[in-house]
C-alpha cells in the first residue's frame, strides 16, 4: 500500500501539466488580469495605435468602418443631390397607413418627407410605413421634431435616408443635427441597430450599411429664424450638411414680412448666398421650383395630392354631382 502513493502523486502531477497544455489560449488575451488595476488609462497595450494618456481629442479613429475603396453612393436622392439635379420630396403629413404611404413612395417623387415636427404620430407608425414598402420609387426620409439626439436617432436607426432638421438657429444647433445623424468618426450617432440594419431594407447594401451611411444619408437644415439668417453661411458650411433649406413660411412668421417684401426677399437671399458659397444644394417649397439655384423641393402633402390626382384624371367631369333637391345632398338655403 506505501508504494503505490508516489505513484498516484506522479500521475496526479502528469495529469494536471497535461490539461495545462491541452488548455485553450484565453478568449480575451488582452484582457485585464482579474482583480488587478491593469493601468490602461494611462499606458495603452502593445501594437496599440493610440499610445500615453487617453486623450480623445487626440484619439486616431480606427479602419474598422471605413468604407470600402470605390464603394458607389446607392442612395438614389443623394446621387441627384451630388449631380444638382432637381429633387422632389412628398409629404406624408397625417396619415399612419402603410398603404397610403407606399401609395405616395411609388407616385413619382424621389422621397418622401414623413412629417414629425407638425404631426403627432409616433415613431413606431413610422417604422410600420417604412418597412411597409422600403425599396419603392421614393425612399422614405424625414423632417423630425427639433435637433435632438432621441429623434434623429429613431429615424436612422427605422430606415431614414434623407433627415430635415427645423429652426436650425445656430452653428451649435447645425453640428448637432450632423452629430445625432453621422456614425463617429464624422458624428455621435449610436450604433444600437434596429430596422435600417435589416437585410430587406438596408442591410445588404454593397460595402455594408454601417460602413457606408455617412456618404448616403441626405441631412437638410432648415433655416427659418432671423438668428438661423445670422449664421447660414456657417450652418451650410458644416461637414456632413447635404443641403439647406430656406422656410418660406417660418421666415415670415420670424420676420414680420410677407413674400414678395423687400425684407422678406433680403432673408430668402441670404440663405441663397450661404448655400452658393459653401457649394451645398439650396431647397425651398415646390412653388420656387423655378427660383434661381434651389434644387430640392417639399411638395404638397397626401391629401392635396389625392385631390390634384383625381382633378387631373376626371377633367371636365370633376365636381359635377346631382343635386337634389332636398336631403342632406340638397343646396343648403
Amino acid at each position: 500500500m506505501v508504494t503505490r502513493f508516489p505513484a498516484v502523486a506522479l500521475m496526479a502531477a502528469l495529469g494536471i501539466m497535461s490539461y495545462a497544455q491541452d488548455k485553450p489560449a484565453s478568449q480575451f488575451p488582452l484582457a485585464a488580469p482579474a482583480g488587478k488595476d491593469s493601468g490602461a488609462i494611462t499606458k495603452a497595450p502593445a501594437g496599440a495605435v493610440n499610445q500615453g494618456m487617453l486623450d480623445p481629442s487626440t484619439w486616431k479613429f480606427g479602419p474598422a468602418w471605413d468604407a470600402p475603396a470605390g464603394a458607389k453612393i446607392w442612395n438614389p436622392v443623394m446621387i441627384k443631390m451630388m449631380k444638382g439635379e432637381k429633387v422632389t420630396g412628398g409629404t406624408v403629413f397625417s396619415s399612419d397607413s402603410p398603404e397610403t404611404y407606399c401609395a405616395m413612395a411609388n407616385a413619382g417623387y424621389d422621397f418622401i418627407w414623413t412629417e414629425m415636427q407638425h404631426d403627432s404620430r409616433d415613431w413606431e407608425a413610422v417604422g410600420r410605413m417604412w418597412k411597409a414598402c422600403p425599396h419603392a420609387k421614393a425612399v422614405p426620409g424625414v423632417r423630425v421634431a427639433y435637433t435632438d439626439e432621441r429623434e434623429i436617432q429613431h429615424a436612422m436607426d427605422l430606415g431614414a435616408l434623407v433627415i430635415v432638421v427645423p429652426t436650425i438657429r445656430s452653428v451649435a444647433e447645425g453640428k448637432l443635427a450632423r452629430d445625432w445623424t453621422m456614425f463617429p468618426p464624422l458624428g455621435r450617432r449610436s450604433r444600437g441597430g434596429g430596422q435600417a440594419f435589416d437585410p430587406d431594407m438596408w442591410g445588404s447594401v454593397p460595402g455594408g450599411y454601417r460602413n457606408t451611411i455617412n456618404q448616403n444619408v441626405v441631412l437638410i437644415e432648415m433655416i427659418e429664424t432671423l438668428d438661423g439668417a445670422k449664421d447660414a453661411r456657417e450652418i451650410a458650411a458644416i461637414p456632413g450638411v447635404t443641403a439647406i433649406f430656406a422656410a418660406s413660411g417660418d421666415l415670415g412668421n420670424f420676420s414680420g414680412y410677407e413674400q414678395g417684401a423687400p425684407d422678406y426677399e433680403r432673408l430668402i437671399n441670404i440663405v441663397h448666398d450661404a448655400a452658393l458659397q459653401a457649394g451645398k444644394r439650396l431647397c425651398g417649397p415646390f412653388a420656387w421650383h423655378d427660383r434661381p439655384d434651389f434644387t430640392c423641393f417639399q411638395n404638397g402633402n397626401e391629401t392635396a395630392a389625392i385631390a390634384r390626382g383625381v382633378a387631373a384624371e376626371l377633367g371636365p367631369l370633376k365636381d359635377t354631382q346631382g343635386k337634389p333637391e332636398v336631403g342632406p345632398y340638397a343646396p343648403k338655403k
